[in-house]
């Protein structure tokens, strides 16, 4: 797909990345996306931050380490703290290590809150909850907080930055790039309408947690991808399929330059075969 200027400006690294040749040492990088917008990768994470004329308003931590490194970037280049600090959703692998940022709020969805206390996440208890929309402002900014229902997790907040065109969303939409394996703590078919409500935002620049930036028209690619695999494993198991006849049979071949799709395809399969019948009463 062809992608318009603006993303191209998107990944205009401003640092040379914390690159090593000594195993486990992170990639560490910052980008800018738009106006003060910007995107913070940890090696195969992403999460951004938007810079205000008080302090910087944060999202997901990803990990101790990511998170002490992000905050000293943030105050060596901008001279600011983080001001507030926003889990995407509760998955370990985005929000560990928010106790990093101590002088920050931290919001999350209420469901994210109850699933970080639950499951004893390593990372700071939010301060403040929401159940459908808030909004943050400070300085001159604003970035709105959208639960838009069950897809990914039951907890996902979508990270709305109007003044830059930008939308933040992890996990439940992504860019030229398969689904997480067996679709693990996923809900289908809610996941479209969720999708469908961010395609109702007006934006330009969708902001994944894993791999590239892209626009709208990626987001709504990345739905009917999803629609096309639940429609077709659906109606595979109403006409008396096997799991292993699906596999055999189903393909996607016009999302064969999605990242991941040889060796994701078979366990996308696996995972909607599993949701469809754990939750379907057949004759």
């Amino acid at each position: 797909m062809n992608r318009p200027y603006i993303i191209c400006l998107a990944l205009i690294v401003l640092m040379t990345p914390s690159q090593s040749l000594a195993q486990g040492t992170p990639i560490r990088a910052i980008t800018k996306v738009s106006g003060d917008l910007y995107r913070f990768q940890n090696n195969n994470h992403f999460s951004v931050f938007l810079i205000t004329s008080e302090g910087a308003i944060a999202t997901d931590p990803i990990d101790k380490g990511a998170a002490a490194w992000l905050k000293a970037e943030i105050q060596r280049r901008f001279n600011h703290s983080v001001k507030f600090l926003v889990y995407s959703h509760d998955h370990r692998d985005h929000i560990a290590g928010g106790e990093v940022f101590d002088e920050a709020i931290v919001i999350a969805h209420v469901n994210t809150k109850h699933k970080i206390i639950g499951e004893n996440r390593p990372t700071a208890i939010p301060d403040l909850t929401f159940s459908d929309k808030m909004t943050i402002e400070l300085g001159d900014r604003m970035v709105h907080l959208i639960y838009a229902g069950r897809n990914h997790s039951d907890n996902s907040t979508v990270m709305y930055f109007p003044s830059e065109r930008a939308v933040f969303a992890v996990d439940f939409i992504s860019v030229d790039r398969m689904p997480w394996r067996t679709l693990n703590d996923t809900y289908l078919p809610e996941w479209f309408e969720s999708i469908r409500k961010v395609e109702a935002l007006d934006f330009d620049i969708i902001l994944p947690g894993h791999g590239i930036v892209g626009t709208k028209e990626d987001v709504t690619e990345h739905r009917e991808y999803l629609e096309l695999l639940y429609g077709s494993v659906l109606k595979s198991v109403r006409e008396g399929k096997s799991l292993d006849e699906i596999k055999q049979s189903v393909r996607f071949d016009q999302y064969k330059h999605f990242d991941q799709y040889e060796s994701s395809l078979l366990l996308n399969i696996e995972g909607v075969h599993r949701m469809i019948t754990a939750n379907r009463m057949g004759n």
